[in-house]
């Protein structure tokens, strides 16, 4: 029987029933979507602007020796030469000590910004009392004077000692400057050495593991019990959070292939072959981490690829492997490589399995090899986000800005790659 709720099919009625509520119900989705677009922008630029602000703004000192009074002429410390500079060291510092620069490295062939370094840390010797982000030093820079007296007096300070700089923290020096204790002479030298370590290291070893495993299980595995549950397997395995794979790579990599990963089976000068806390063991232990991640998107880059092609191919007489080689993985390199930078960027903001197997969070010299102890961005951040003063908190900062422009650096290229790959598909 008819519906005789239903419009009749004359004069177009069924094409129109129920059109003005799909409508509705298509612009509450549209309003949804474009809601969570805004909420998503509004919820990346609070974190960046917390970023930057704690990046630059003023900040209250007290010096040991008062710089103005290193100089002749009221010239202001960062104004003097190199030659004024050596003579200030000179005068100031004890015949051992400068016996000792001398070693390190002689003055003369120190630039001028290494001696300015020089002579805050050996002379001046500032030490910081407080910190105001950028809103403040931007919005009540009237009254931070009046604080930093406070400040200075609830901490036994003389305030006529103060000095209020406006400060940039993510200088030049801080990206060329290695660890230290003292915030104000600490940089990420050292633990951008040690992500690029690991990164490379991760790539080298996930990406062509992980696209063969992909083509194999897309292109070559049978529908089989085995192949099912391998295949499951991976697919439960990107979920597994990456502290399991700390207790992995610690191990694997750290305790049972300890002579292989300290360097000791390949005549490493100075490795023990009971210590494998190296680049090689955390870069592995990432390998592992990303190659679930790697190898998903793969096959799903792989099965995009028309079948018509593949077709084609054997229609002209190619081979399973020529098929595969020539037709099928280069159109689907630009997914891969996709996936590949998805993999990066986890790899290179990852924390807790490093921590796991040993990733050290005070060290003060450059790796100079893959048998080197470590350090990366995320654990010096990490580290200096739990001390308690308030100049870590802003190198902390600044350290957060390094990382994003390495991480936007490395994807960079990696699209440039893939783009590539597209545009001779073309």
């Amino acid at each position: 029987m008819r519906n005789s709720a239903a419009p009749s099919n004359t004069n177009g009625e069924l094409f129109g029933y129920n059109l003005p509520a799909r409508h509705r119900s298509g612009a509450i989705w549209r309003m949804f979507f474009f809601a969570a677009t805004i909420f998503g922008i509004i919820a990346l630029s609070v974190l960046l602007w917390d970023v930057v602000n704690d990046s630059f703004g003023y900040t209250a000192f007290t010096y040991k020796v008062d710089p103005a009074t290193l100089t002749t002429d009221g010239k202001p410390l960062d104004e003097a030469t190199s030659e004024e500079l050596i003579a200030i060291l000179e005068k100031t510092l004890r015949p051992n000590r400068l016996n000792t620069l001398n070693d390190e490295k002689p003055l003369e062939q120190r630039t001028q910004d290494e001696l300015y370094e020089l002579v805050l840390a050996e002379i001046v010797q500032p030490k910081v009392v407080a910190v105001w982000g950028l809103a403040d030093s931007l919005l009540r820079v009237g009254k931070i004077p009046t604080e930093a007296s406070q400040i200075a007096s609830q901490k036994n300070i003389d305030p006529a000692t103060i000095s209020i700089v406006f400060v940039n923290w993510l200088s030049r020096g801080f990206v060329a400057s290695p660890q230290s204790s003292n915030a104000l002479y600490a940089g990420v030298r050292t633990a951008i050495m040690g992500s690029l370590y690991i990164i490379f290291i991760t790539i080298l070893v996930a990406f062509p593991i992980g696209i063969g495993a992909s083509i194999y299980l897309q292109e070559y595995a049978q529908d089989t019990p085995i192949n099912r549950m391998i295949q499951t397997n991976i697919n439960n395995l990107a979920g597994v959070p990456s502290i399991i794979y700390g207790m992995l790579g610690l191990t694997i990599f750290v305790r049972g292939l300890s002579p292989v990963t300290s360097g000791a089976v390949f005549g490493y000068l100075g490795a023990d072959p009971n210590y494998g806390r190296t680049i090689l063991s955390a870069g592995l232990t990432m390998a592992l981490l990303v190659l679930p991640v790697i190898i998903i998107n793969g096959q799903e880059a792989i099965k995009a690829v028309p079948n018509s092609l593949r077709e084609a191919a054997f229609g002209v007489g190619a081979s399973k492997w020529q098929t595969v080689w020539h037709h099928v993985l280069p159109n689907a390199i630009p997914g891969i490589l996709t996936g590949t930078i998805l993999s990066m960027s986890r790899a290179i903001g990852e924390t807790a399995p490093l921590i796991i197997i040993g990733a050290s969070t005070y060290i003060t010299y450059n790796p100079d090899s893959v048998f080197s102890k470590f350090t990366t961005l995320p654990i010096q951040i990490y580290q200096w986000t739990s001390r308690p003063q308030d100049e870590f908190r802003a190198i902390a900062a600044a350290a957060i800005i390094v990382l994003l422009a390495l991480l936007l650096a490395l994807n960079a290229i990696a699209i440039v790659l893939r783009n590539r790959f597209s545009r001779r598909l073309i």
